[in-house]
């Protein structure tokens, strides 16, 4: 099911959480909508929902347009951040909840569809138990049961990995797009976490106040930021100053060698990623943790004058002195342009 959004705009009081949003999702696919607290991503999925409504713009889903159409008649399927299960009821009792409620199925049809669906998602031994008596992975399992029980063409989760620990996140969250692809169930994500959106997602739509800063895939927001507020935001990356003159970008007074970029003399932002900075020994910088990794450059954390930055290289001791010489970087003008920026002996060898 395709998902249209057009313009949308959303207002509390004076503050605008959705300013404009436009968003095109293809049917089948898996997009994470990324961003900080307030950036407005959970207010798009309640309009999407039909939870909350807005003050201008129009939502299509499956070319059907949602103005006036209440939530109960979306056949959406949604999986909130807490799961909202009945407490009171078996897992069995909460996956046939919304079945019970829609009506026109038999007794003997809804414990058949319960079951089946507790098979799909691999916790059929657990029908009989109350929700406080099974982990917070198989509560979440039990949440993505109930919403797909109603066989929804769009799943919405609500930030659905907060509750578990890191390994049984990433278990669960690689379990839940194999059964995405096996089911082709359009999916819209909430999450503050990158690392769940770039695993999980086809494509990302970062979010900053109220807007949409980036729509691609996790390669391309690495690869192409389209502004400084995705490239901080997106991968681990340092920020750092500095002053752009005759195509040449100098980090003065940091140890730091220049880069070559096709930007404007003037004031600028370059987003150094660790895998950018090469460290070798001998300079003014100074190792201060050493990460060493199985295969491959150790990963270090070195302090450049008053900056802290991560960088690749031999292993090193703790206060050894060493050099830093950028292989790559975005650099963004104070005008908004960005540039790659790349060694001054590459671009001259060029």
């Amino acid at each position: 099911m395709t998902v249209e959004v057009r313009d949308v705009v959303r207002r509390f009081g004076a503050t605008a959480a959705l300013e404009g949003v436009s968003l095109s999702v293809r049917e089948g696919e898996f997009v994470a909508l990324l961003g900080p607290s307030g950036s407005g991503k959970t207010t798009l999925l309640r309009i999407l929902a039909g939870l909350e409504g807005t003050d201008s713009g129009s939502v299509a889903i499956g070319g059907r347009d949602m103005t006036g159409v209440p939530a109960r008649a979306r056949g959406i399927g949604v999986v909130f951040q807490n799961y909202a299960l009945f407490r009171h009821m078996t897992v069995f009792e909460n996956v046939a909840f919304g079945l019970r409620v829609r009506g026109g199925r038999s007794r003997a049809d809804i414990a058949a569809k319960v079951r089946s669906l507790l098979e799909l998602v691999q916790i059929p031994e657990l029908e009989r138990r109350l929700p406080d008596q099974v982990s917070g992975g198989q509560r979440q399992r039990v949440a993505l049961a109930r919403a797909l029980a109603i066989e929804p063409h769009l799943l919405l989760l609500d930030e659905p990995f907060g509750a578990l620990d890191a390994r049984v996140r990433k278990d669960v969250r690689r379990w839940l797009r194999g059964l995405h692809d096996g089911l082709g169930i359009t999916t819209l994500l909430v999450t503050h976490d990158q690392e769940e959106a770039m695993e999980m997602a086809d494509r990302i739509a970062v979010l900053e106040r109220g807007r949409i800063a980036q729509f691609d895939t996790a390669a391309a927001l690495l690869r192409e930021p389209a502004s400084t507020f995705v490239a901080g935001f997106v991968g681990e990356a340092t920020r750092l100053p500095c002053t752009v003159r005759d195509g040449v970008a100098r980090f003065d007074p940091l140890p730091l060698e220049p880069l070559r970029v096709a930007l404007p003399d003037g004031p600028a932002t370059a987003f150094l990623r660790p895998g950018d900075v090469a460290a070798r020994r001998g300079g003014e910088a100074r190792v201060r943790l050493v990460r060493e990794e199985a295969e491959g450059p150790a990963r270090l954390v070195v302090q450049a004058g008053e900056v802290v930055l991560d960088a690749t290289g031999d292993a090193m001791a703790r206060g050894e002195s060493c050099t830093l010489t950028p292989r790559r970087g975005h650099v963004f003008s104070a005008s908004g342009g960005r540039a790659p920026g790349v060694p001054l002996a590459s671009a001259m060898a060029d």
